[in-house]
């Protein structure tokens, strides 16, 4: 039996009150011996206490080596499990591996309205789990936004891949290799809303496409380029074709200062069974007024082209992001028309930090976020415009504040101000976000 200090203490007590009782009965002194008989029954007690506690110490300690053990079998001989930023599981061969993530983006709004009347409220922009890893040699991803739809209405990702000469080559449903903002993450895009030249404006409802990618990822830049059916996961079958390709290049890349230069190319043949093709601008923000831009109808048999130019950079706290997109959006048997999209954005990180830079892709990142978090102070102006029909164009100013809670959490506001060129049309929109992922 293992004797504990208090023990130890305790005993040493006891045969002290041995000696005292043998002076006292010496003494012959019955009052003091009485006593001291009643201490040595309570100081018995309390041995006997603890011998029952350290009986069961040591039975705790059997178990929790026990438990270690059996977790070290877990890792070491079936598999291995880590819950470090993420629940993540790997066989032991390392055949096969899981993890599980999503996001969470809850969003109030209420607008300023002029001409028209719009309804402010709060909805769950984006609900997703992801469920991503490996098998045998190929990667995979499922991702499903629950804020979208159940079934094929919210799918996103889902594709699997794998790693064939210096690049990976993609099979399934992904973004097509076009506009460095839409290929941006929903986690990590500086405003609440992209840009009018991405699927929320120039591509809409073209996020997602059916098709097969290739991408190289080297230490300053990238390619990638994907051919596609017309077709996303809730579309109708069609016969419709597509090709997009986009490179990057990062000349300064450094731990304090990074320039982006990129471009991208994208071609559109609708066919038999194909739906509409358009560009859309919703100039006050989500679930505010639209104007719709140009459309291609997809029983036409004509095509939609569009190319476009990047410039980025990073200087310490101060983050700058611009593109110009020029589309072609054919109108058989009349004649096409040309839309024009570009933008400005930019941030100061107000307390530290800085944003990331992801080369392998050609995309910027959220900070790295320590205990204090930080804060990001965020402004943009967006302009589309249809330049063969009069005064058919948006523009919209974004004032936007973002706090960086943790990795995990972020706090978004925007002010949104914009204008219908073709109506007059100038209604505000006031927007905040709570954003989770894991």
């Amino acid at each position: 039996m293992r004797l504990t200090p208090l023990a130890a203490a305790l005993a040493a007590l006891l045969a002290g009150f041995g000696a005292n009782a043998a002076l006292a009965q010496d003494a012959g002194n019955p009052a003091a011996e009485a006593g001291i008989a009643e201490l040595k029954a309570q100081v018995a007690a309390l041995m006997h206490r603890i011998e029952d506690l350290e009986a069961r110490d040591e039975a705790q300690s059997a178990i929790n080596i026990d438990n270690a053990e059996a977790l070290k079998a877990v890792q070491t001989g079936q598999a291995k499990v880590e819950t470090g930023g993420g629940l993540k599981v790997r066989s032991a061969d390392g055949e096969y591996s899981m993890q599980l993530g999503g996001r969470l983006h809850f969003d109030g709004y209420a607008f300023d309205d002029d001409l028209n009347t719009h309804t402010g409220t709060s909805e769950f922009r984006r609900a997703r789990l992801t469920l991503s890893g490996s098998a045998r040699g190929w990667d995979y991803k499922i991702e499903q936004d629950f804020a979208a739809g159940s079934n094929l209405d919210g799918l996103r990702d889902l594709y699997i891949a794998r790693r064939i000469g210096p690049g990976k080559l993609f099979v399934g449903h992904f973004k097509p290799y076009r506009s460095m903002e839409e290929l941006t993450s929903s986690n990590e895009i500086l405003m609440m809303e992209r840009p009018f030249a991405s699927a929320t404006g120039l591509f809409s409802g073209r996020q997602f496409q059916q098709g097969v990618g290739y991408l190289y990822s080297g230490s300053n830049r990238s390619a990638g380029l994907a051919v596609f059916n017309l077709r996303g996961a809730t579309g109708p079958r069609n016969e419709g074709m597509g090709v997009a390709g986009r490179a990057t290049w990062a000349p300064i890349l450094d731990s304090e200062r990074v320039l982006h230069l990129g471009g991208w190319y994208s071609h559109e043949n609708v066919n038999e069974g194909s739906a509409d093709l358009g560009a859309k601008a919703n100039y006050a923000g989500r679930r505010g007024p639209g104007l719709t831009i140009a459309s291609t109808p997809g029983a036409s048999a004509s095509q939609v082209d569009a190319w476009g130019l990047e410039l980025a950079g990073l200087a310490g706290p101060v983050f700058l992001q611009s593109e110009y997109a020029n589309a072609s959006f054919g109108q058989a048997p009349g004649g096409d028309q040309e839309v024009e999209a570009w933008y400005v954005q930019g941030s100061v990180m107000l307390n530290g930090g800085r944003k990331v830079y992801k080369a392998g892709n050609g995309v910027f990142g959220s900070p790295k976020v320590g205990g204090a978090g930080l804060w990001e102070l965020t402004a943009r102006f967006d302009h589309i415009e249809n330049r063969d029909l009069a005064n058919v164009e948006a523009e919209s100013w974004i004032l936007g504040l973002n706090y960086y809670i943790n990795p995990n959490l972020r706090l978004m506001f925007n002010y949104t101000r914009g204008e219908n060129g073709l109506t007059g049309d100038e209604p505000a929109q006031y927007a905040v976000r709570t954003q989770f992922s894991f």
